[in-house]
């Protein structure tokens, strides 16, 4: 019998949904678990369903040996030391697809949050302040013939694009490839440099993986290049922004607000960005959908499913095709 460790509780039943020839070990506790607890209750297992918050290493590779396989319940996959990976004949396969209109949503959510000024509004009439309406008051952006930068286009990139152009906003992107023509048609989204994108966008929002070229992508320098009065939201991964940078350039009146998902130390938060009322912060929501997360979990276990049974898996990472 083929044994398979999950590291979190996850919203559908593993163990039910399981063929009978897999045994299924789920970590008892809704935290993050450290890594010599992953190596102790997944010894013997040949695969493991991991989430962003689990390091998946050479140490933890090396305590177990029988691994063949991470199953990653998420489209992103930075935790997950690839090369190692690769170097010991162990599968990565991730969730791409199944989160993207979720994340879309929920980074629209922040721009629309942070334009408006939603957090600001909700506290002053939760705390009793608002003595009614004012002409003057909480004055936000309207996003119509405005311009949206996109860092990254993939799906999440493209289907916030699609929900710029709704609301009227012009759509330009950065990214290592251009998008299908067809694609940028339908969108009308051109493409510029990342200088561009900067100068150009009254609101950019972050949709690239976490790597080499993307850590720290967003620092004081890009910050102060971008275009005075814009917004900045991260549904990404939070290393590609420079919080403490960021926190600056609100604080100097540089950018109109921000909205975060995702944080540089998550679960930390920097304690400059806790206090401001022009940022919108949410707790790594991006794919918190009932709906979303149960697609994530079965197209992961569906892919251990296969592994287990010697076929091959529908969804292995970009660098081990």
């Amino acid at each position: 019998m083929t044994a398979l460790f999950v590291t979190r509780r996850l919203p559908i039943d593993v163990r039910a949904e399981a063929p009978p020839e897999i045994e299924v070990r789920v970590f008892g506790e809704d935290r993050p678990p450290t890594g010599s607890e992953i190596a102790r209750e997944a010894r013997g297992c040949a695969a493991l369903l991991t989430l962003v918050s689990d390091p998946v290493d050479d140490a933890l590779l090396e305590a177990l040996p029988t691994v063949r396989h991470v199953a990653q319940v998420a489209v992103g996959y930075d935790n997950v030391d690839v090369e190692a990976c690769r170097r010991r004949g162990v599968l990565v396969t991730h969730t791409p697809d199944v989160l993207t209109d979720a994340t879309a949503d929920l980074a629209f959510t922040l721009v629309l949050a942070v334009a408006r000024r939603v957090r600001e509004g909700e506290a002053l009439l939760r705390s009793g302040r608002f003595e009614g309406w004012s002409p003057t008051m909480l004055l936000g952006v309207e996003l119509s013939g405005r311009t949206l930068g996109v860092y990254g286009f993939g799906r999440i990139g493209r289907a916030v694009a699609r929900r710029a152009r709704g609301f009227g906003m012009r759509v330009l992107y950065t990214s290592r490839s251009g998008a299908p023509a067809e694609v940028e048609a339908s969108l009308e989204a051109t493409r510029v440099p990342f200088e561009a994108l900067l100068e150009q966008s009254d609101v950019l929002s972050i949709h690239a993986p976490l790597d080499e070229r993307t850590r720290g992508r967003f620092g004081a320098a890009e910050l102060a290049a971008m275009k005075s009065g814009a917004i900045l939201v991260n549904t990404a991964r939070g290393p590609i922004v420079d919080e403490g940078a960021l926190a600056a350039a609100l604080a100097g009146g540089h950018l109109f607000g921000a909205g975060l998902d995702v944080f540089e130390r998550e679960p930390e938060v920097h304690p400059a960005l806790l206090g401001r009322d022009d940022v919108v912060l949410l707790p790594h929501l991006g794919s918190a959908t009932e709906a979303a997360r149960q697609r994530m979990a079965r197209t992961a276990l569906a892919d251990a499913v296969r592994v287990a049974r010697g076929e091959p898996p529908a969804h292995v990472v970009p660098e081990l095709r």
